[in-house]
């Protein structure tokens, strides 16, 4: 069978990895998400959020296209990792989808592998150690076409160099 590719946000994702990969990476609309952030903004003004309105707002956070909504839902996942053991592991996907889309491949890689850990069937952790290994494939081809035209750079400035002195 081809390898079909779907666009989810700005993200390439190839479709065998769609059923486990699409609730992290379709974002809610802007008012499903002002629900979530009411919530936890009631609450808050209460003097208490519960860790159940704090991991949905961070769930809606991190499904984000928006980087900055990534980054602050990945926050309220860590407070919550930190905070409640009884709910590490249902932070541990989110917080590897989070990083994963933040392109902080070995945080991703990490949460993931706590995840694998803890449930080594977990179509989703599995699907998404599928992306999180592509990704840090593709960046290091980039980063390796960046060394090697570098190096060749290098290697011309050089023999520049050298001819011009011979002469």
């Amino acid at each position: 069978m081809a390898n079909l590719l779907s666009q989810i946000g700005n993200k390439i994702i190839p479709t065998e990895t769609l059923p486990a990969a699409v609730d992290a990476q379709s974002p809610l609309t802007p008012s499903e998400l002002s629900v979530l952030r009411g919530q936890h903004d009631n609450e808050q003004a209460k003097g208490w959020v519960t860790v159940q309105t704090k991991f949905n707002l961070a769930w809606g956070l991190v499904k984000s296209n928006d980087r900055v909504e990534v980054g602050e839902g990945v926050g309220l996942l860590m407070e919550i990792y930190r905070a409640e053991p009884t709910r590490r592991r249902e932070c541990l996907y989110f917080l590897a989808v989070g990083h994963y889309k933040l392109g902080n491949w070995s945080e991703a890689k990490r949460y993931n592998s706590l995840l694998l850990e803890k449930e080594p069937t977990n179509f989703q952790a599995q699907s998404l150690a599928g992306l999180i290994d592509s990704a840090v494939a593709k960046e290091g081809y980039v980063g390796l076409a960046l060394a090697g035209g570098a190096a060749t750079v290098a290697g011309l400035v050089l023999t520049a160099l050298f001819s011009s002195k011979r002469r």
